[in-house]
């Protein structure tokens, strides 16, 4: 296994899901990430893993011999163009439509897709518009 950097100050450090077709959920999230610039970081048998996202058959020692429930978590785009495109890759890849591209009315300039990915979790892909790009953490003290 390969050594990563280690980020701090996210609030999510890593998520993992277990899913009931592994060959399935690969073809969908290598995609998916692909489209977006991201390379699958290894795989095993039982598991397959990009950056901090673990996915796993039920099998697997890590899950526990259990599959995760629905979820719901999102991807950050580079642009719009990237949702539109990782949209269309993950529908093309297994993906069911669950919200075409478009401005959503979180905060000006959201502009999202949603796919569900073949176990119906809910994977959101985002750009939060010009206004909200700094790559840098913004610190909020109370």
């Amino acid at each position: 296994m390969e050594t990563n950097m280690l980020h701090r100050g996210r609030l999510i450090d890593h998520l993992q899901l277990v899913v009931r077709d592994l060959a399935a959920s690969k073809r969908f999230y290598s995609a998916v990430l692909g489209a977006l610039g991201i390379p699958l970081g290894g795989e095993g048998e039982d598991f397959f893993w990009a950056d901090e996202l673990f996915i796993s058959s039920a099998s697997s020692r890590a899950s526990a011999g259990a599959l995760t429930g629905r979820m719901h978590f999102a991807f950050q785009a580079a642009s719009r163009e990237v949702v539109e495109r990782v949209h269309a890759v993950g529908l093309a890849h297994g993906g069911r439509d669950n919200g075409a591209p478009g401005i959503r009315p979180y905060h000006p300039g959201y502009y999202a897709a949603f796919l569900l990915d073949p176990d119906g979790n809910n994977v959101e892909v985002v750009f939060h518009g010009p206004a909200n790009r700094s790559a840098e953490s913004v610190v909020v003290k109370f």
